[in-house]
């Protein structure tokens, strides 16, 4: 039997992976990762919450920028290897990474935009 590489079993390696990167990294992992691929953007969703320094900081009105400014600057550090992530379990050059995240829910995206149609290359595969 081939072992064919479906869109799930890639997803969930991404989420598995990221989420454990987090956690190590961070001292702090989501809740729940999703992962979707779609066209040629890996979309990974973070449930989650805040850190607690992030909870102090948003009880000031000007704290919520700061937050922001924390995880976009976080962003940039660890995108490099997050980006690593990506392209070692997809084999495919990522172009570049985008994040944002909600200072009410905690959540985070990250979308990391690939090289080529993923999601295409995929679906081709398992009609063999």
């Amino acid at each position: 039997m081939i072992n064919k590489l479906t869109i799930g079993i890639i997803s969930d390696n991404i989420s598995k992976e990221v989420t454990k990167f987090y956690a190590k990294n961070l001292g702090h992992g989501p809740r729940e990762t999703r992962v979707y691929i779609l066209e040629d953007m890996v979309i990974v969703r973070l449930k989650g919450k805040l850190l607690p320094i992030e909870e102090k900081l948003i009880e000031g009105n000007e704290g919520i920028s700061m937050v922001k400014d924390i995880r976009e600057k976080l962003h940039e550090i660890l995108t490099i290897n997050l980006g690593k992530i990506v392209n070692q379990i997809t084999k495919r050059t990522v172009v570049s990474s985008h994040s944002d995240i909600s200072t009410k829910t905690g959540e985070m995206i990250e979308v990391y935009i690939l090289d080529k149609n993923y999601e295409s290359e995929l679906n081709k595969k398992s009609d063999w």
